[in-house]
């Protein structure tokens, strides 16, 4: 049985506003869903006739929803969340539905809309229910801008591009790599040095390739002329990425040190990973991410904003009693 505890990770501003969505148009539904706690559930929506948006589909006392509401109250959560409620979560979705606006009605009888918790927590409710429509505004101006999405591509062009990379490894002590037979185990400074040979001897005029599969540690490229094909972002080591990456290229790197040993690293060619379009999802909401961001760095920047050092302060644990 699917806990409730679904439900409980609905935001605090949407307690009272918990309502069953409209039922959706036809549409080729995933095959699995992930539903509460992680658990990937079989899922199969049968199309069912779209409710028209002014139809009353719960009633609870004097309180009546049309299906346009609650689609709109819906859009408040998470994809994620409102595919459950439209699919498996539907039925008891329903009765939390009716659970809320019935204890809700109660709570007014009972005159706890008077209390101050609820005041304030009601206030700090619908404010965040306003930021979100807020965040959204000035995200969604920002989402249709060719000339703003083309000039972010640009400025992290970077990030989404792979390179053809080659290197020679050095083994050192201490290496992730194991040690060959019969190969001496070089020290730190012996390992930097022969790879400043190698270096001195490429730039002279031998060739990179031929070094490699005489010298190289790594016995993955070696054979192949020190090859590691085409990299992305994330696939290496921190050093060596960020070198490799700065490379221009056809140009000889320094030593780059990692804890396999020192590499020389050479670069041949650069491509992106995905075409402009391909990225173009990804690109628009980074950028309206970026917007978002940086829009309340303004208002924080013009606006009176006082906290009391002393809340800021993470509260200590005390075992046992004080003294």
């Amino acid at each position: 049985m699917i806990s409730m505890r679904f439900f409980r990770l609905f935001p605090l501003f949407a307690a009272g506003l918990c309502l069953v969505a409209q039922t959706p148009p036809k549409t080729t539904a995933p095959a699995t869903i992930t539903g509460p706690e992680g658990v990937t559930l079989p899922l199969e929506i049968v199309a069912s006739p779209v409710i028209p948006p002014d139809r009353v589909v719960i009633q609870v006392g004097d309180l009546k929803l049309t299906a346009g509401q609650m689609d709109q109250i819906l859009q408040a959560y998470p994809e994620n969340q409102r595919v459950y409620v439209n699919g498996p979560g539907r039925n008891q979705f329903i009765d939390q539905v009716v659970r809320v606006l019935l204890l809700s009605e109660e709570g007014r009888r009972r005159k706890l809309t008077e209390t101050e918790i609820y005041k304030n927590q009601l206030m700090y409710s619908a404010a965040g229910i306003l930021a979100s429509h807020t965040d959204e505004d000035i995200k969604r101006k920002v989402r249709g801008d060719e000339a703003l999405v083309k000039a972010y591509y640009e400025a992290h062009k970077s990030e989404y591009e792979q390179v053809h990379a080659h290197h020679i490894l050095i083994r050192m002590q201490g290496s992730l790599i194991s040690l060959a037979p019969g190969q001496k185990d070089l020290t730190d400074a012996d390992a930097l040095a022969k790879a400043l040979e190698l270096r001195r001897k490429i730039v002279q005029g031998a060739n990179f390739a031929d070094l490699a599969r005489t010298d190289s540690d790594d016995m993955g490229s070696s054979a192949k002329g020190g090859d590691l094909g085409f990299v992305k972002r994330g696939q290496t080591m921190p050093s060596f990425e960020e070198a490799a990456f700065a490379l221009p290229l056809g140009e000889l790197s320094q030593p780059v040190k990692t804890t396999y040993g020192y590499h020389l690293i050479k670069v041949e060619e650069r491509k992106p990973t995905r075409t402009f379009e391909e990225l173009r999802p990804e690109l628009e909401k980074s950028v309206a991410n970026e917007a978002s961001r940086k829009f309340v760095d303004d208002l924080k920047a013009k606006t009176k904003v006082v906290i009391d050092p002393d809340f800021t302060e993470t509260p200590k644990a005390v075992i046992g009693p004080r003294q």
